[in-house]
């Protein structure tokens, strides 16, 4: 039967040679939300064939790099590189059915096929491939006997219908002379083992989705449907690059991201559904169609990131985010202890509103985790005059009457001192900000005194005026 009719299994086929980039990233959630949509299953193959490239440490970005977005396939993920003697199996069927042959050709006979071929504009064809064995144990490789005529047609979700002259493919190399499998032989048997119906990935792999359905086809298994997404960008269009700030979804994890604002974000790269521009996982798989995707390729725009991201951290719990600020100090080298979540926990409901990442949130958070007695600036110590300590020290005697520590209460007390003293709030302001926060980032002053507690803010005041 058609793929179409069968159950929707998608994958994310990444090869762990380095980071999982954001591209990547954007392609898994596609294919996850596709599946959800769809009631189907999400599933990973990890394609490690490069052996001298691939590395645990990069398999485990990947894991982590999908734990940390939530995309969490429906099975464990399949290991190419274990599955070598099923590809050789597959090939040796293709083999006996008169779908490939065996070429001789020497590597230097090869390089100069190759370089008649493109200058003849044509694709690779072996001398071998209606030969006679030569009869001896020279080493061969095994390759697809393409068709030499005819077009094949990919009818991609994305880029519409995409039509490729046969005459234009190679008789692609399915097994090496070592008996090692090439991607596109793997890659097809892998899939089609796995009972994957859909293919979504980069459009870099457009050409080879019309080799894959050669492959496809002389093994007589039913196709896959297509999709073939365009590449993301940096803001000035350019391909995405160190110079644009991040490209791996670690570095945006260390950049203070949220996965649910990355997820939310990446699913407008490319795909939307209509001006909707903020919305949950579940409007996005209810919503999702992998035929809405555009042609074009997306570009990568910080502000909205920025702005999707500061609307998660808003919506966030107060003890995952100041977790999150814990795990900000110690990427910094920092040690935070007990009393430095507690601090940053009880002020974080009061400054969320302001951060755009935790890296911000860390900041802004940052004067309520500093030691007693505090190193004040050299600006709030020139403020601190004969006047300006006299009234400080009414102040902490007007606070130590407030009952209700909470910012509200503070704030009527801080006008009501400035009222009795004659003053605005403008007159003393400058000077109790910066005893209490030594300079840092701080919110208002009612905020600042709320999230630092009674103990703590009379102790600062104090202090400042020994």
């Amino acid at each position: 039967m058609s793929s179409s009719a069968r159950p929707v299994v998608t994958r994310i086929a990444p090869s762990p040679t380095g980071s999982m980039h954001i591209g990547t990233a954007r392609t898994a959630l596609f294919n996850w939300l596709y599946a959800r949509h769809c009631g189907g299953k999400f599933l990973l193959r990890i394609e490690d064939t490069d052996r001298e490239r691939s590395t645990e440490a990069s398999v485990q970005v990947i894991l982590d790099g999908l734990d940390w977005l939530g995309l969490h396939p429906d099975e464990p993920p399949t290991y190419q590189f274990a599955r070598a003697a099923r590809h050789r199996e597959a090939v040796e069927a293709l083999f006996a059915a008169g779908g490939a042959y065996r070429c001789y050709m020497t590597p230097e006979e090869t390089a100069a096929e190759r370089e008649r071929a493109r200058t003849e504009g044509r694709a690779i064809r072996s001398p071998w491939r209606d030969r006679e064995a030569p009869g001896d144990d020279r080493p061969f490789t095994i390759r697809f006997r393409g068709p030499l005529e005819g077009e094949t047609v990919v009818d991609d979700l994305v880029k519409g219908q995409v039509t490729f002259a046969n005459r234009d493919l190679d008789d692609l190399v399915l097994l090496r002379s070592d008996g090692t499998p090439t991607y596109n032989l793997a890659v097809v048997v892998d899939d089609h083992d796995m009972g994957v119906t859909h293919v979504f990935r980069g459009d870099d792999h457009l050409s080879n989705a019309a080799r894959q359905s050669l492959i496809y086809t002389a093994m007589g298994w039913d196709l896959p449907v297509f999709a073939h997404l365009p590449m993301i960008h940096g803001p000035d269009g350019a391909k995405l690059s160190k110079r644009h700030g991040a490209q791996a979804v670690g570095e945006f994890a260390d950049l203070g991201y949220l996965p649910e604002a990355m997820r939310n974000y990446l699913a407008r790269l490319g795909w939307g559904h209509g001006d909707d521009e903020l919305f949950t996982d579940a409007q996005a798989i209810s919503w999702f169609d992998i035929r809405d995707v555009v042609r074009s390729p997306a570009r990568l725009d910080w502000n909205k990131l920025n702005h999707v991201n500061a609307h998660y951290i808003r919506l966030a719990d107060a003890g995952r985010l100041a977790d999150l600020v814990m795990d900000v100090l110690r990427r910094r080298g920092e040690a935070p202890g007990k009393t430095d979540r507690d601090r940053t926990l009880a002020l974080i409901p009061l400054v969320k509103e302001s951060a755009k990442t935790l890296i911000e949130l860390a900041d802004l958070t940052a004067f309520a985790r500093l030691v007693r007695p505090l190193a004040l600036d050299a600006k709030t110590i020139s403020q601190l005059d004969g006047e300006t300590r006299a009234r400080l020290a009414r102040l902490a005697l007007a606070l130590e009457s407030v009952s209700d520590w909470t910012a509200e209460p503070l704030l009527a007390a801080l006008r009501d001192f400035a009222s009795g003293e004659g003053v605005g709030l403008g007159k003393f302001g400058a000077p109790l900000r910066g005893v209490l926060s030594a300079g840092y980032p701080a919110p208002d002053l009612a905020s600042a005194l709320a999230g630092l507690g009674r103990e703590e803010s009379l102790g600062r005041i104090a202090d400042a005026l020994r």
